[in-house]
């Protein structure tokens, strides 16, 4: 089973958390954070990635419904 990641561009400034603890997932191009893959798995540590993002800009999706995500 698969979640979806996205990466808020206009939230993210590249503090490189995402990448460092999933380097395998998510990288730095210029400016801003992305997943190498809109699809990441199902684990803990993509769950960590998210709530360790200081600009909060990283939302988990599982089928539509918010996993982690951004919060005010």
């Amino acid at each position: 089973m698969t979640w979806k990641a996205e990466v808020d561009g206009g939230r993210c400034m590249a503090s490189g958390m995402c990448a460092g603890i999933a380097p395998d997932l998510f990288v730095l191009d210029d400016e801003r954070a992305r997943p190498l893959s809109e699809e990441v798995p199902e684990e803990e540590r993509v769950l960590d990635v998210a709530d360790s993002c200081p600009a909060l800009a990283i939302t988990i999706v599982d089928g539509g419904a918010t996993v982690v995500g951004p919060r005010p």
